[in-house]
């Protein structure tokens, strides 16, 4: 696992060799073991290495092929490579190295920008070609390895984190006030924008060619939901759990130390048990707890662990979340959010402390219907299927409003459900994946701000993707936009970065794009059966975990943020909310910021989710944008 970051300069210079130095200084934490530049008249590539396979200095980036007509850098693992490798062989290719970047190299100088339709990994890489003066850049499938770029007539920056491109002058450094509308309601700031204005995201499954005469984008691969398999469960089963277990073995090969994150839920459970299938010596796991029991699955990873005979280690947080919350929130060069940022952190420096590589169980729950909310969801559907459109469109609204301003948590959620009954599937999943509510929100933000937003809102990001999924199935067109914004904003975001910020590499079977698309031909009544969430890939799963695994109630990477806030980091939020520092007061009236933390001190109402999501952007505002 690596960093990489460049620039062009084909009209103008952008930078020399010592931006492209001070580009890898500033993500040195993803590659500590080496590093390397390149410039010449039209570009510059710089790489942070982080030595998985082939360790020797031949294994080094940038990278130039036998020929010396392309120069590469590349963050990432190729799973086939070795395959791709032994077919290039035949044809005569030969290979100094054993690394996969080599065998990338020697494919696009036979495949050119197909390549990418014959890899399967995790990536984000550039190929300078001298002869034809042409960058190429891609980022995989899913969207595992980031892939950030800003471009105008002049410029082409590109980085692994925004803190590479800001190495640049030329680098915009306007806030884009829709995206921080949409980070306070999602809690990330989905693809392809970014906090920055013009600088953007490259998208899962795209690729960009530059040169002379400008930058084109396009599309390589999407999700499709068309087909529907036609086998019965038993079928399906057995052929999702080959497909899992051949999954996790590619992901296995590792010249370093290789373990995994354990929660003791369904699919870090799995993912582990088909690990100590196919090793020789025990499998090397890792666990995050925590003081409050509700939020601890420590004891049931312990269960798992020793079903598995692991090497099993675990992190109990405690009182170190004040003291290092400001660091790990300094690994996000944009605002976000997500509470479970946390122990994925602690899990990921406990992880680094015994291994390199580590497996995770991340996937599963947007390829299988994993999520609470999607049982919300389909209940909400079902209701709302139970009234004519007509009754639903005037009678509820008018009952939800008597619940509207309401301060305890069952009257919030009959305000929500009435509401959401009331409007159509698209906007519906929305709510049920926005942290502010449209009330709060109103209540919060002051004139200027309103203002510049105008009639911007946030819901056509996900309404967008549930009206482009090619299904009419209600179920698979809100995975669809779950993978589409959820998976590569949040949850690859979180994993990428507090991974990296411990020199550690990550891998998640369930996310390789086979198994992937194969979840997406599996009826939805296989995956969400009566309430029973993730059906199909627990039944795959039977035949390695215990029924208590398979069926407790799942908790999920949760952590008390409501006892956080009143207890452990109170001070530290209360002094960093209410500073004199700008931030939250560009936007929001700090008054009403204060009654709802006065309310949320008091107990007469919770709002953990939004406090914190306020004080995450301003950690960030204070090293970032101030």
């Amino acid at each position: 696992m690596c960093g990489i970051a460049g620039f062009t300069r084909f009209h103008r210079p952008t930078g020399d060799i010592e931006t492209l130095r001070n580009m890898g200084n500033a993500i040195f934490h993803r590659g500590p073991d080496a590093g390397g530049e390149y410039l010449d008249e039209h570009v510059g590539l710089c790489h942070r290495r982080l030595s998985i396979l082939d360790l020797s200095d031949a294994g080094n980036q940038p990278m130039h092929s036998h020929c010396d007509d392309f120069v590469m850098v590349f963050n990432g693992e190729i799973y086939n490579f070795q395959e791709i490798r032994d077919e290039l062989i035949e044809e005569g290719v030969q290979f100094n190295t054993h690394t996969d970047t080599e065998v990338l190299l020697a494919l696009y100088k036979k495949e050119g920008e197909a390549l990418v339709e014959k890899i399967n990994g995790m990536f984000a890489f550039a190929i300078w070609d001298k002869k034809q003066q042409t960058l190429f850049i891609a980022r995989d499938r899913l969207g595992k390895k980031p892939l950030y770029f800003f471009h105008d007539d002049d410029y082409f920056v590109f980085g692994s984190e925004l803190k590479a491109l800001q190495q640049v002058s030329a680098t915009p450094k306007q806030l884009r006030p829709d995206a921080i509308y949409d980070f306070f309601t999602y809690q990330y700031i989905p693809d392809p924008k970014t906090i920055f204005d013009k600088i953007f995201k490259l998208e899962p499954g795209h690729t960009l060619t530059i040169n002379g005469k400008g930058l084109q984008k396009k599309q390589y691969w999407d999700l499709s939901f068309a087909k529907s398999h036609q086998g019965s469960a038993d079928e399906i089963s057995q052929e999702l759990l080959d497909l899992v277990e051949q999954s996790v073995k590619e992901r296995m090969v590792s010249d370093v130390p290789l373990g995994a994150f354990l929660s003791g839920g369904v699919d870090s459970s799995g993912v582990v048990g088909l690990m100590a299938k196919n090793s020789d010596k025990p499998v090397t796991t890792c666990s995050i707890g925590f003081d409050s029991k509700k939020y601890d699955e420590v004891e049931f990873a312990k269960r798992v662990a020793e079903q598995f005979a692991t090497d099993h280690h675990e992190f109990t947080v405690k009182n170190t979340v004040e003291d290092q919350l400001s660091k790990i929130a300094s690994f996000f060069d944009e605002p976000f959010a997500d509470p479970s940022l946390v122990p994925t952190f602690f899990v990921s420096e406990l992880a680094r402390q015994k291994v390199t590589v580590a497996l995770a169980g991340d996937g599963g729950d947007e390829g299988f219907a994993g999520y609470s909310k999607y049982a919300t969801d389909d209940l909400e559907n079902r209701l709302r299927n139970l009234f004519p459109k007509a009754l639903r469109k005037t009678l509820f609204p008018s009952i939800a409003k008597f619940f509207e301003g309401s301060k305890s948590v069952l009257g919030r959620k009959a305000h929500t459900l009435l509401y959401t009954l009331s409007i159509d599937p698209a906007y519906g999943f929305f709510l049920t994946n926005s942290f502010f509510s449209d009330r709060l929100w109103n209540r919060l933000i002051n004139d200027e701000f309103r203002e510049v937003l105008g009639d911007y809102h946030p819901s056509s990001l996900t309404t967008k993707h549930y009206n482009n999924a090619d299904t009419d199935d209600h179920l698979d067109k809100i995975l669809y936009t779950d993978i589409k914004t959820y998976l590569p904003g949040d949850i690859l975001v979180k994993v990428d970065r507090m991974s990296m910020a411990n020199s550690l590499e990550v891998r998640a079977p369930l996310l390789d794009y086979k198994v992937i698309e194969y979840a997406a031909t599996v009826p939805s009544s296989l995956k969400f059966k009566k309430g029973d969430k993730k059906h199909i890939l627990k039944k795959a799963f039977s035949k390695l975990l215990t029924h208590d695994t398979l069926y407790r109630k799942k908790m999920g990477f949760s952590v008390p943020l409501a006892q956080w806030l009143r207890n452990e980091i109170k001070q530290q939020a209360e002094d960093t909310l209410f500073s004199t520092n700008p931030g939250l007061s560009l936007y929001f009236k700090m008054d009403e910021v204060r009654k709802i933390w006065d309310e949320h001190q008091s107990n007469q109402s919770d709002y953990s989710t939004e406090l914190w999501s306020m004080l995450m952007f301003q950690l960030w505002f204070n090293r970032y944008a101030n």
